[in-house]
């Protein structure tokens, strides 16, 4: 009943899903509920709240427990949204294992832990697979669906139908791979960036300008591999014209950075200036760029049905 695990509560009960928030600690869950209501109530009068029905149906959609086996009594499917570590994410899992039908999903919300480390070994490994959201999961739709070697085909089917009947946008990935897909194109994206603050050439600010006023105005609403459609006539094209200077540029990426040491403290500081390390002032960045984030879905919804 953490960040993650109340947003995707929110996201099941937007989608009409009868949800049960599970958690060890009685307090935890009450203040999950309280933070739930706080936000659909917020959101709700700022003309973001998500699906067909009010905030009241919503929340009555939604319940809490104490008790892991009275919590997946009748369940279809099963969202993991424990902390990153492995062996408690496994703990958890072999208790599902034991306790669980033939039908119903195990998924697990990680991002960076392989189905292969999670889920080897359990009886009812066919029906396990991780559906990794993007933080917040509300407000970024996305959800990465990653089959462990031995899930069933249908898992992954039926967990893809039930992302798109939410209102996500889940994607396959045909096998498991260190970091799935959006992480790795994240950091290679971090990894390039603190190289070249490292090395001097521009500042933090300037930075991440690049990404929020250059780069990321157009991957907001298509993909690197588009881009390069569109910046020639074609692929084939954009290939022909740009693949010698691409080449010549990306031999030039230097090594993993350690991210540490002088460079991190150097970042640290102009990010630090920029949004000070106190709680309320993260807490206050982090809802400005919620809101952002769901005018930004908004009006890509608006164009689409344009």
């Amino acid at each position: 009943s953490g960040l993650i695990g109340r947003s995707w509560a929110m996201v099941f009960a937007a989608g009409g899903f009868k949800v049960k928030l599970y958690d060890i600690e009685q307090q935890q869950l009450t203040s999950a509920l309280e933070n739930i209501r706080k936000q659909m109530k917020e959101l709700e009068e700022s003309g973001f709240l998500k699906g067909a029905l009010s905030v009241e149906q919503q929340l009555a959609l939604i319940s809490i427990c104490t008790d892991l086996k009275a919590a997946v009594e009748g369940a279809t499917f099963i969202q993991e949204c424990t902390p990153e570590k492995l062996e408690l994410k496994k703990k958890i899992f072999g208790q599902l294992d034991l306790i669980v039908g033939d039908n119903v999903i195990l998924s697990s919300s990680t991002s960076c832990l392989l189905p292969s480390k999670l889920f080897t070994g359990l009886k009812h490994v066919k029906q396990c697979i991780v559906s990794h959201p993007v933080n917040p999961p509300y407000f970024v739709p996305l959800v990465e669906i990653v089959p462990h070697p031995e899930t069933d085909p249908s898992t992954t089917e039926r967990t893809y139908a039930l992302m798109k009947r939410i209102g996500q946008s889940p994607v396959k990935l045909n096998r498991e791979i260190e970091g799935f897909v959006l992480n790795r194109l994240q950091y290679a994206v971090i990894s390039e960036a603190w190289r070249l603050v490292g090395e001097g050439v521009i500042s933090p600010t300037d930075l991440d300008l690049v990404m929020s006023d250059g780069l990321g105005m157009r991957y907001a609403f298509i993909g690197p591999l588009e881009t390069m459609h569109l910046n020639a006539e074609g692929i084939s094209n954009y290939c022909e014209r740009y693949r010698e200077g691409m080449r010549l540029v990306l031999n030039t990426f230097g090594p993993v950075p350690e991210f540490s040491g002088e460079i991190e403290q150097k970042i640290n500081q102009a990010m630090s200036e920029k949004v000070p390390v106190a709680p309320e002032v993260l807490d206050a960045r982090r809802k400005w760029r919620d809101e952002c984030l769901a005018d930004l879905a908004k009006l890509r919804k608006q164009m689409k049905s344009d």
